[in-house]
C-alpha cells in the first residue's frame, strides 16, 4: 500500500524520521509522496526522497494557507525545481487548490496561486495534487474549466466534502484521497455514506501525517508519539475504506496500490511483495 501524502517535512519528524520510514516499512507502507506545501518545504521534500530513492517520492507546489506569500520568485523556484535534476523524485505539483475554512490567506490570492500552479503542472505534464475545504464553487468552477487542457490527472487529497462535491469531482475525472478523518466518530460520517458513490479505481489512501490521526483500536499503541500521526497508520484506514466499501481489504489494498502507481507513474512499485523484498 501507498500514502500518497504526508508531510515529511514537517518539524514534528525532524528527529527520528529513519524510524518513522522504519516503522512505515515495517507495517506494509510500500512508498511515500511527502507533500510540498510551500517552495522551502517542495526543495526539501524532494531532497527527502532523494535519499529515500524508489520508497520516498515528493509533490512540488504551495498550500492555500501559504498563498499570501505566493510570489514571481515563488513560482519561478517551483518552475526551476520542476526543471532540475531532481524532476525524477517529483511525482506532483501541489499541494494547491483553495481552503475557505481557515482564510489564513486571501481568497483572490488563493486563486492566483492555485491558477499559476495548474499552469506549472501542464508545462511540467504532471498530476494536480490538491486541496479543497469549504470552497466547492469556486475550486470546482477552476479546474472544470482546465480540465480539457489538463495534460495529466488530478487527485483531491483528503476529501472531506459532500455527496454533490464528491460526485461533481468524480464527472471531471478527478481522483479521491482518503485520509483517516473516515473513521472520525462524528467528523467522518458523511464522508463514510458517500463514499461508495466513488469507483473503487478512482480512490487512494494517505495519512496526511501528522495530522489526522485514525480514531481506530490499537493506533495508540502503533504511535509514539501522542497525537501525531505517522505513515504506519495507513492500514487503519485503509482497513475503514474497505469497510464502508463492503470489500476485502487485500483487495482495496491491491486496487488503491495498482491506481496510485498509475497516476503517480511509480513504475518501480509494481507490487508489494517484490518491493518489499527488495527494501528488506
Amino acid at each position: 500500500m501507498i500514502d500518497i501524502g504526508s508531510n515529511l517535512t514537517s518539524e514534528s519528524f525532524k528527529n527520528d524520521l529513519p524510524e518513522v520510514i522504519q516503522r512505515a516499512k515495517k507495517q506494509g507502507v510500500s512508498a511515500i509522496i511527502a507533500t510540498g506545501t510551500s517552495a522551502e518545504s517542495s526543495i526539501n521534500a524532494q531532497q527527502l526522497a532523494a535519499n529515500y530513492p524508489q520508497y520516498l517520492y515528493s509533490t512540488a507546489g504551495v498550500h492555500p494557507h501559504e498563498a499570501d506569500h505566493y510570489s514571481d520568485q515563488t513560482e519561478k523556484t517551483l518552475s526551476e525545481l520542476l526543471a532540475s535534476k531532481g524532476r525524477k523524485q517529483i511525482v506532483a505539483v501541489g499541494e494547491t487548490g483553495l481552503d475557505y475554512y481557515r482564510n489564513f490567506s486571501t481568497q483572490d490570492n488563493q486563486i492566483k496561486a492555485f491558477e499559476s500552479q495548474i499552469q506549472l503542472a501542464k508545462d511540467a505534464q504532471l498530476p494536480l495534487f490538491l486541496h479543497e475545504r469549504e470552497a466547492f464553487k469556486d475550486f470546482y468552477s477552476i479546474i472544470k474549466a482546465h480540465c480539457h487542457s489538463l495534460t495529466n490527472k488530478a487527485v483531491v487529497h483528503c476529501f472531506t466534502g459532500n455527496q454533490e462535491a464528491l460526485k461533481a469531482y468524480l464527472d471531471l475525472g478527478l481522483y479521491i484521497g482518503i485520509t483517516g478523518w473516515i473513521s472520525d466518530k462524528k467528523r467522518g460520517e458523511n464522508l463514510r455514506q458517500i463514499i461508495r458513490y466513488a469507483p473503487l479505481e478512482r480512490l487512494m489512501i494517505e495519512t496526511d501525517a501528522p495530522y489526522l490521526t485514525p480514531q481506530q483500536k490499537g493506533i495508540k499503541e502503533l504511535l509514539p508519539q501522542h497525537r501525531r500521526n505517522e505513515p504506519c497508520s495507513l492500514k487503519f484506514t485503509a482497513e475503514k475504506l474497505a469497510e464502508c466499501l463492503d470489500i476485502n481489504y487485500q483487495t482495496l489494498i491491491e486496487a488503491t496500490t495498482k491506481t496510485t502507481c498509475d497516476f503517480f507513474n511509480l513504475d518501480q512499485v509494481t507490487n508489494e511483495r517484490g518491493f518489499e523484498e527488495k527494501a528488506s
